[in-house]
């Protein structure tokens, strides 16, 4: 009798222990299938619909599925530029541009110092934070740059890029140069302009018509779609992309520089056991080289990420939105300025088409010094991955960024096997 029950106790905790598996199997796994069915494409933008639905929030809808119209007056009396970026794609140049118009307060990487201040923190979480930063400075109050530098005495001689600066070194701040001159600003001429408190920068930047804001750490444009939707703020977003392997070509020539921002880049997918593996190099001599190689396909990730946002964004955004490629801004210079500018509700002049010629037909292409704003032949510079980069190289880049080269017609490298 009692091994009859000890039997049947024995199946019964069989039983439960199948029943306490198969239960949360069931609910991870069950719906899983119909997700498959959409392709590796859905699977790369997990949060698409929920940044999707943003667009729409506060908005009526006519039917019931789609938005309407943005009815919502905007203030076009100034207008705010940030120009989306990511690291090695040639947007100090495409800053550069907006710098030497007139016309324009220009911020160089702004968000630099928050990044520096809260390292190792990922990425991701620091998005927030970067989005309220750049809300404020927009508004010309710089006062947020206290949080992060240290200290509250902020000069003119410590932020925006400020040696090669145009209106930091021009009048009425210094008198080394006029914001109506076009040139390249000389570090060692505006070192001598005497430090000013950020409170008469804050003044000239409200007198400027247009403001951009240049960075590289905006992760998605996602992040900026509150500032997008403020009427207040007529925020404009310009995008710069450039062929994948040229800008791995670029990151791995200055790896040094951009490690301890590779590494905050790759925190932000930790949680997945793919990038685990990508956060622990084998080779500590090569340890630079594999965290900047591998933040590359997160970066195509994203690139990705905003193209499929943008499909489905509301027509005030797209007309809100350009998008450029450095191949075709570097090749046909001033057709694409002139685009740039129109959008940007400003006119280009001789002596600035004059400059953003000099600047793309140098006499050569030199990554000894890629952080240098210069004049360069562009034909070199676009192709230089071709030299520099070897074969396996190659297709590690066009494996895991072909749908993004696809979209961008880029052309994968045909090898030749014989």
């Amino acid at each position: 009798m009692k091994r009859r029950l000890q039997k049947k106790y024995m199946i019964l905790i069989l039983i439960y222990s199948v029943l306490l598996l198969l239960i949360p199997y069931m609910m991870d796994y069950g719906g899983k299938t119909s997700e498959i069915k959409h392709g590796l494409q859905q699977q790369k933008c997990p949060d698409l619909d929920s940044t999707l639905a943003l667009w729409n929030n506060g908005y009526k809808t006519g039917n019931g599925t789609a938005p309407v119209e943005d009815d919502v007056i905007r203030n076009h009396s100034k207008i705010h530029i940030y120009l989306h970026a990511t690291w090695r794609t040639g947007s100090s140049f495409l800053g550069e541009l907006f710098n030497q118009h007139p016309e324009v307060f220009y911020l160089y990487e702004p968000m630099w110092s928050m990044w520096q201040a809260l390292y190792p923190g990922d990425a991701a979480s620091l998005q927030g934070a970067v989005r309220d930063m750049m809300n404020s400075l927009f508004r010309c109050d710089f006062s947020v740059l206290k949080l992060y530098a240290g200290t509250k005495n902020i000069s003119t001689s410590s932020i925006f890029g400020w040696k090669t600066n145009k209106v930091i070194c021009s009048e009425p701040l210094c008198s080394a140069y006029k914001k109506h001159e076009i040139g390249l600003v000389r570090g060692a001429v505006c070192e001598k302009c005497k430090p000013k408190d950020i409170t008469y920068l804050e003044k000239e930047c409200r007198k400027y018509p247009v403001v951009v804001i240049k960075d590289v750490r905006v992760l998605d444009l996602g992040v900026l779609i509150p500032l997008m939707r403020d009427p207040n703020l007529n925020l404009q977003i310009i995008q710069l992309f450039r062929d994948p392997r040229a800008v791995h070509n670029s990151r791995l020539k200055s790896k040094l520089a951009l490690v301890k921002e590779s590494i905050q880049v790759l925190r932000s997918k930790k949680q997945s056991d793919k990038y685990k593996r990508l956060l622990m190099p084998s080779s500590r001599a090569n340890r630079a080289e594999n965290y900047v190689a591998n933040a590359m396909e997160l970066i195509c990730d994203n690139w990705l990420n905003d193209m499929l946002l943008l499909m489905s964004a509301p027509q005030w955004v797209k007309k809100n939105y350009m998008q450029i490629r450095y191949e075709d801004l570097v090749l046909r210079p001033v057709q694409e300025l002139e685009k740039l500018y129109r959008f940007s509700n400003l006119t280009s002049s001789p002596a600035i088409d004059k400059f953003v010629l000099n600047m793309t037909h140098g006499e050569g292409y030199s990554s000894d010094k890629p952080f240098l704003i210069s004049s360069r032949d562009a034909k070199e510079a676009i192709f230089a991955w071709r030299e520099r980069l070897n074969v396996q190289q190659v297709n590690q880049v066009e494996a895991y960024c072909s749908e993004v080269m696809r979209r961008l017609g880029y052309q994968k490298r045909q090898v030749d096997k014989t």
